[in-house]
């Protein structure tokens, strides 16, 4: 994570000591976003026995946010909900694990912390845009799920579920689910007032792999399931998410 925000800062510090027209603003609005993600675990014992967990999950994002913006960065402290739908299935030789065949929906909610690099450009006096790059830190304050045909909601940190379980059979903890995400995208500020804006930005996000994502890779090396010699963990996942927000500059 050091090397991470290392990298944003050497990205932006050119932006910040050699442009001018520096100002403040704060400012708050709401975003509406979706989630998908297709992982894969998978391995091979000494016997050719492949072993996969399938993971897939859409998921629309939305909330709130208030952010400061000192013309070159903006801080942004969000409040976001999200409802999904997932299927997480693991089979060993083609063959489905009893009570790890999972489908449904679920809902969460977190706090997200984001840090961005922006450079404006005027378009008239009014109008100007501007291109972004930053990251996101999301921290997960609930995880909960329902399944398909079963009447109850389960908190996902309860463990119940063996694909909820970490290596020692002991349920992963809320923080399992925080995640690091690196956002690329643009947007546009266009002045009402002197001093009061619209603002309008689209980032796509790339979320790094969670605490439980590389926990499920542990498990698969662990009794009862350490026949695989060498799991890989594998996929795809973005967020792209659009923004709106009225601000002020002092």
């Amino acid at each position: 994570m050091r090397n991470i925000f290392l990298l944003f800062l050497i990205l932006t510090m050119p932006v910040v000591i050699y442009s001018a027209d520096f100002n403040l603003s704060a400012g708050g609005g709401g975003f509406l976003g979706y989630t998908f993600t297709r992982y894969t675990l998978e391995g091979n014992n000494d016997v050719s026995s492949n072993v996969k967990l399938a993971q897939d999950m859409d998921r629309i994002n939305y909330g709130g946010f208030l952010f400061f913006d000192a013309t070159y960065a903006v801080f942004k402290t969000m409040f976001q909900s999200a409802n999904n739908s997932y299927s997480e299935i693991m089979t060993i030789a083609g063959e489905k694990i009893p009570n790890t065949d999972q489908i449904g929906t679920g809902s969460e909610m977190s706090i997200n912390l984001s840090l961005t690099g922006k450079y404006p450009f005027n378009i008239n006096d009014k109008l100007s845009w501007f291109p972004m790059l930053g990251i996101e830190y999301q921290i997960a304050i609930r995880q909960l799920r329902h399944p398909d045909g079963e009447e109850y909601v389960y908190d996902r940190t309860k463990g119940e579920w063996i694909t909820d379980q970490d290596k020692n059979g002991d349920p992963f903890p809320l923080s399992a689910w925080n995640a690091i995400i690196i956002n690329i995208g643009a947007g546009f500020d266009y002045l009402l007032t002197e001093n009061l804006f619209l603002r309008g930005d689209f980032l796509f996000g790339f979320r790094l792999p969670t605490g439980y994502e590389k926990g499920a890779l542990e498990v698969v090396k662990n009794p009862p399931t350490n026949i695989v010699g060498d799991p890989k963990l594998g996929g795809i996942n973005g967020t792209p998410t659009l923004c709106f927000a009225v601000g002020y500059r002092f």
